[in-house]
This record gives C-alpha cells, sequence and structure tokens, in this order.
C-alpha cells in the first residue's frame, strides 16, 4: 500500500495535505512518499532472501540524488545505463562495486569513465561490444568484469515499447550467438565473463514470462558453466505496478518464478528494479487553468503538460487522476462524473495526461493529482515550449523538503550564454 490517502475527501501523502505543499511551492509539483520507496524496496529484499543477491536500483526511473541516496542507504547497488548515471550515483556516495553499466550504445568516453570509476561489471549487448571494451581496457591496463546480456525471444506481453526480450528488439545477442561468444571471450586478455543478464521487458504483470526466460537461461548457465567458471544471473527488472489500481501482482509472486532457478544453480543474483520501488511513491500535482467546452466536448486544461510527464502521450499510459480535494469518492462510479479530456498548455495534439475520463466537476484553481508518477515522470521530462522543469518533494512522516528546486526563466539559457 502507497502512502497516499484521502482523508475527510483531502489527500494526504504520508502525514502531510498535497495541498500545503502544492500552496508553498506552486505547481506543477512532483512529490514523493519516503515511506513508500522503504517500503516497496524491503518487499523486493524479503522476496529473494533465499538468494545471494544484489538489488541494483534502476536510475532512469528516478534519478533524483536523494532517491539515490535513500536506496544507497537501504544497501541497493545501481542499474545504469550512461556515464551520467554512473556520475550522478557517484555523487549520492553509491559504491562502485555495487554499480552496474547497461545500454546498446556505450561509447568510448562512457567506457572508459566507468573503468576509471572501477565499477562492478558492464551488462555487454554484442560481439563487437566485448571487442571495444576488451581494447579500451588493454589501453587502461585493467581487465573489465561484463555480464553476456541475452535475449532469450520471450513475449513480456506488455507495451511494444517496452519490451525488450524478443528477438526483433535491439537489446542482447541470442542464445546461439551467446553460446559462441563464451567460447570466445576467454582468448581476449582484458575483459573477464562473470556470468549473464536477462531483461526481457518493463510493466510485467504477468509472472509466466520470467518462468520462461529463466528456464531458457539456466540452461544456457549451466551449459556454460562446465567450462567456464560464471556465477552471476543479473535477471533485470521490470517487475509491474498499479497504474489503474488492481493490474500489479506482488513480487513475492514473481520471486516464486525466478527462485527455483536461483537456488538450483547456486548463481549470484542481481536485479535491476526501478519502477516497482519508485512508481507508485509520487505524484504529479497540477493546477486547472480552464475549462472548455467544444461542442459536446470537455477539456480540463492544466498548466503541467506532456513536457512534465510525457507517458500517457508516448505510451498511450494509464495513470489515475483525480482532484486533491473532492466531495466525490477518488473513481466513484454515479451521476456526479461526466467525461473529461485532461490536457496541458504544450502546443501538441497529443500533450494529454487522459481522455474522456469520468471526473467530478472541475474550475480554474482546482488542484489535480496525477497518481503513479514516481517512476518515468521527472526523469523523462523536457523543456519542450521553454517551458522550466518543476520541483520535486520529498515526504517524510509530517515533514516534506525540495529535493530539486523548480526551474527558473534564466536556467533555461543558462548553457547558451557567455
Amino acid at each position: 500500500m502507497d502512502r497516499f490517502e484521502y482523508r475527510d475527501n483531502v489527500l494526504y501523502c504520508e502525514d502531510v495535505k498535497v495541498s500545503d505543499i502544492a500552496d508553498r511551492v506552486g505547481t506543477p509539483a512532483y512529490i514523493y512518499s519516503r515511506a513508500t520507496i522503504e517500503r516497496h524496496y524491503r518487499q523486493i529484499e524479503d522476496a529473494f532472501r533465499g538468494a545471494s543477491s544484489l538489488i541494483c536500483f534502476s536510475i532512469k526511473a528516478n534519478s533524483n540524488l536523494e532517491i539515490l541516496r535513500i536506496m544507497k542507504d537501504l544497501g541497493a547497488g545501481f542499474d545504469a545505463v550512461s556515464g551520467g548515471e554512473i556520475y550522478r550515483a557517484l555523487a549520492a556516495g553509491a559504491d562502485p562495486k555495487k554499480i552496474v553499466f547497461a545500454g546498446v550504445g556505450k561509447t568510448d568516453e562512457e567506457i572508459r569513465y566507468a573503468l576509471q570509476s572501477g565499477i562492478l561489471m558492464f551488462n555487454v549487448e554484442s560481439r563487437e561490444e566485448v571487442e571495444n571494451i576488451d581494447r579500451l581496457a588493454a589501453g587502461m591496463a585493467v581487465v573489465a568484469p561484463i555480464v553476456l546480456r541475452v535475449n532469450p525471444d520471450v513475449d513480456p506481453k506488455t507495451h511494444t515499447y517496452i519490451t525488450t526480450g524478443k528477438a526483433e528488439n535491439k537489446f542482447g545477442v541470442d542464445i546461439a550467438a551467446a553460446r559462441e561468444l563464451v567460447e570466445e571471450i576467454p582468448r581476449l586478455k582484458n575483459v573477464q565473463l562473470l556470468g549473464f543478464h536477462c531483461h526481457i521487458g518493463s510493466q510485467m504483470t504477468d509472472t509466466e514470462p520470467y518462468g520462461s526466460a529463466m528456464h531458457k537461461m539456466m540452461e544456457l548457465f549451466q551449459e556454460c558453466r562446465k567450462s567456464y567458471p560464471i556465477q552471476h544471473m543479473n535477471v533485470g527488472g521490470g517487475f509491474g505496478i498499479y497504474y489503474k489500481g488492481d493490474e500489479a501482482k506482488p513480487v513475492a509472486e514473481f520471486a516464486a518464478r525466478i527462485m527455483p532457478f536461483v537456488i538450483a544453480s547456486k548463481c549470484r543474483l542481481i536485479l535491476e528494479p526501478g519502477r516497482y520501488i519508485v512508481g507508485n511513491a509520487g505524484i504529479l500535482v497540477t493546477r486547472v487553468q480552464y475549462v472548455k467546452m467544444s461542442g459536446p466536448r470537455r477539456f480540463v486544461i492544466c498548466d503541467a503538460g506532456m513536457n512534465d510527464l510525457i507517458r500517457p502521450a508516448l505510451y498511450q499510459a494509464y495513470h489515475r487522476i483525480w482532484p486533491a480535494a473532492s466531495n466525490v469518492p477518488p473513481d466513484a462510479p454515479g451521476k456526479d462524473l461526466t467525461n473529461a479530456d485532461v490536457v496541458g498548455p504544450i502546443c501538441e495534439s497529443g500533450d494529454y495526461f487522459a481522455k474522456d475520463r469520468p471526473l467530478p466537476e472541475l474550475h480554474r484553481g482546482d488542484l489535480l493529482v496525477v497518481f503513479s508518477a514516481g517512476a518515468y515522470g521527472f526523469t523523462m521530462s523536457s523543456n519542450y515550449n521553454s517551458q522550466p522543469k518543476p520541483p520535486e518533494i520529498l515526504v517524510d512522516g509530517k515533514t516534506w523538503r525540495v529535493i530539486r528546486k523548480r526551474e527558473t526563466y534564466q536556467d533555461l539559457i543558462r548553457l547558451e550564454t557567455e
């Protein structure tokens, strides 16, 4: 259960009224619950307690330094997909030996930076990348620890844009190519193969694809282990959360699919969750600017837009939306609701958060809350239309503080002036 709840028809984050924060910092604004973040991390920790495991928080889900510090203090490592994310993790005090570096297009500069930083391992995605890392490591007189990302050709049954484990996806190598690479890697002098990596997709609400992927991966793992001392199995993340209210599975159900293979192989398990930890721990608060009718269609125009939260425009993603204060119970069916398009100020027809959404009567100045916005919200935000990025707020019990300031107009041009 997350720590956002209505009390006497008013939304609270932990023990703080959301409206009190919005009145102080303005809108739009991202608000996160520390207690929810910590609870979700511990759920994963408990579910996989029977294995020798390392939970590497996926920085791309939410890269705020204070969120990363919370993860570090909980004992997490980090999954980075760029040199910038490695830099952020280190700035938050991360142990470099708990950082894994993934991504299909690592540049030479990023690889050298990761080697200089002494990270735990690279998740490598191709023969060419293995050879390039070996070349760069030789130039630095070091040995690069790597795991090989394998694409098991399993349908994760999620949105096509966040599917990563099918044959047509750009990620990893197929199982046949992986076998060949395992035989060739020992000939390279400056890379050390530690194991395999397999992440098949995000926002997974069906556990069966994990079973299929793990079956294929553990066959490969056991086969290759006969000739090479591999130890690590990185199963990625992808555990789904609830956007509508009931689609998510407890992480323990995913663990039940994965753990039998882990225990049987006695491998060292690495997990890369992001959304599961922070997704339901954050909201985007926006203020209604205008309500207008266009023929029979009602538009609720807010001060937040696709520049702040692009998921609905990019993925046609669903987010629950409800006023921060309302006499109508959240998401309640009934005669007090009428359909509306919730849209933003951006000069694009694709700038919307919801279409034909049943909502209570709304007026200029009302606060609306977009739920489940803690993952891939602020991290995917932009300055499109020269809109300053919103602030980020962390609530801890009865207190709250700004963990990223709202950008100013001056910030928009700061790097373009002498």
